[in-house]
């Protein structure tokens, strides 16, 4: 209580979901549905303290740690207590069954994971407890296991010297196996590798480091293998990676949306610390990292196991050597960092976004002249329509998706594209076919005219779209077919990266259309033309390059303009 009293008072600086977090932990205490029964924590925070030690490291002056107590810090205790101190009213149901600990580097956490499977299987030895500890590459899931192993022997505690322990630690196995009064433990470390892997059965399972899983199937394998459990607990555990689209991103995401209340999930604790970001003058937001209240603020082991000073260091390295700076920022601050070989600041991307607010019926009234795009390359796929206008030296985009629903969950599943949530926000339409019928597009069109929106013609790629061009002939608009040439989108794309760079761009807070901008990849020739693409094959930039024809129609129709203006003289 003392550790939530102190973050929600501000005497412990943290960031805003901590806060929620401990918000949330008072709100459960008076919540009639649940009971908090504090002896399950209690007893794992005992076996902890009072069994297992450090294997390695050192203190702030220069003791060695090796062989001494493993001391739990406030905040790894404030996440046991929510584990397992909430039970279902007047049942042993724990109310939390997932769990995401998301915290920078060096807080303590592979270690952390151990020690908690180890006791945790102790916990629920009864039940015949199974435990995986698992990760992307089982070079990471061995730190866990070698320090449980470590433990173990430390303690003489391996069944070789007369203890319970059997321990397997070969190029096929790398097990812990214990049975102690009338109970049974298991603990396996293996990487994550849904491909090979099936027909777990288990009842915790902790996942790290899962900002490198490439698929989801690499969490929810697991995550599936504990149905037989009642109480059962799936933690997944990490620091930020260098993709912000990705499995960790995405889930990040949905964390926050439940701590915000926009979503209910109560069976899950979430415990996130990053760097806040704060606002400019100019209203942009971005991270001041070399604060040390910023490094307090992100790291929950702040004036442990982080070093005030040697962190501080590692910001001014960070602002002098800008190659130094995304690590930094990622691995320090846990504030996720764009791919270095994407070409967009997504942070300038989104200041831009955030300092205008018109809605989209606001945006109708307004004299604005509205231009289209089209990207219908892919119908059997992602696809997507824009429109674009200037309003006051403002560029506006306007973009929406379309996908099939026959492939829409192997897209979200396999390449990690929350469609079902853009559905939910009205950026994105489920088309009930195996293949985009044109009529969708149009039908957007359509709806964005009878609302008010002026649009004077819209470009396309003639190579994908005879049938939507007749259809939206039909529909009476004004169709003008623009080459896909590199060479041609150029001149749209310096525009709009210009007005990214002077905060002069809304795209009415789209997250899908954010999406596509975080994933291309850009190549300036030597003559200054922009070939761009998608980063990765399985990521989309589809609105955007839908928002790049629609771009170069409105700059078009200014050359016209300006050409008749000139000519009139």
């Amino acid at each position: 209580m003392q550790y939530v009293s102190d973050i929600i008072a501000g005497e412990k600086l943290a960031n805003e979901y901590c806060i929620k977090a401990c918000k949330r932990f008072l709100k459960d205490l008076e919540n009639p549905k649940y009971e908090f029964i504090p002896g399950d924590a209690d007893f794992v925070i005992s076996i902890i303290e009072n069994t297992i030690c450090h294997q390695q490291g050192e203190t702030r002056d220069g003791e060695s740690l090796r062989g001494t107590p493993f001391f739990l810090m406030s905040f790894h205790k404030f996440i046991i207590y929510n584990l397992l101190g909430f039970k279902l009213k007047g049942t042993k149901i724990n109310r939390f069954h997932e769990c995401l600990i998301f915290i920078p580097r060096k807080n303590v956490k592979t270690s952390f994971a151990g020690a908690l499977a180890y006791a945790l299987g102790l916990l629920y030895r009864m039940s015949g407890s199974k435990i995986y500890v698992v990760a992307a590459a089982l070079k990471q899931t061995m730190e866990t296991f070698d320090f449980l192993k470590y433990n173990i022997r430390n303690m003489g505690e391996e069944d070789e010297e007369g203890g319970h322990f059997h321990i397997i630690d070969n190029n096929n196995e790398h097990s812990i196996k214990a049975e102690i009064s009338g109970g049974m433990m298991e603990i396996n470390a293996l990487a994550a590798n849904p491909d090979v892997q099936d027909s777990f059965n288990c009842n915790i399972a902790i996942a790290d480091e899962i900002h490198a899983f490439k698929k989801p199937k690499q969490y929810t394998l697991f995550k599936d293998a504990m149905k037989a459990y009642t109480n059962k607990l799936m933690i997944g555990i990490s620091t930020a990676g260098d993709d912000p689209n990705g499995f960790l991103a995405q889930k990040v995401k949905y964390c926050k949306r439940v701590l915000d209340g926009e979503i209910e999930d109560e069976q899950y604790f979430i415990f996130i610390r990053e760097a806040d970001p704060v606002k400019a003058e100019d209203g942009s937001e971005q991270i001041d990292y070399t604060n040390p209240a910023t490094h307090e603020m992100a790291n929950p082991a702040y004036g442990e196991s982080i070093r005030p000073e040697e962190i501080l260091n590692d910001s001014i390295q960070a602002q002098n050597d800008p190659q130094q700076r995304k690590d930094f920022l990622a691995k320090s601050l846990n504030v996720f960092m764009s791919a270095m070989n994407t070409y967009f600041d997504m942070a300038v991307v989104q200041a831009s976004d955030e300092k205008y607010n018109w809605t989209i019926e606001e945006l109708a009234k307004l004299p604005i002249k509205w231009y289209g795009g089209a990207d219908l390359s892919k119908m059997g796929d992602l696809t997507g329509t824009a429109l674009h206008g200037r309003y006051k030296d403002v560029d506006i985009a306007i973009t929406h998706a379309f996908i099939p629903i026959a492939v829409a969950h192997q897209k979200a599943d396999e390449d990690n594209i929350p469609v079902f949530w853009w559905e939910e926000m009205g950026w994105l339409t489920m088309c009930n076919s195996a293949v985009i019928e044109y009529e969708e597009p149009v039908k957007w069109y359509i709806a964005m005219k009878k609302m008010g929106f002026k649009i004077k013609w819209v470009g396309y790629d003639r190579r994908y779209s005879r049938e939507f061009v007749m259809k939206m002939k039909k529909a009476g608009f004004k169709m003008r077919d623009q080459s896909q040439r590199y060479v041609e989108k150029t001149e749209a794309f310096r525009e709009v990266e210009n007005k990214f760079t002077e905060g002069k761009f809304y795209y009415l807070h789209n997250k899908a259309y954010e999406y596509c901008i975080s994933n291309v990849k850009a190549i300036e020739d030597s003559d200054d033309f922009v070939r761009f693409e998608k980063v990765q094959p399985n990521y989309r930039i589809d609105l955007f390059d839908a928002d790049i024809i629609a771009a170069k129609q409105m700059l078009i129709d200014i050359e016209k303009s300006q050409n008749a203006s000139d000519w009139l003289g």
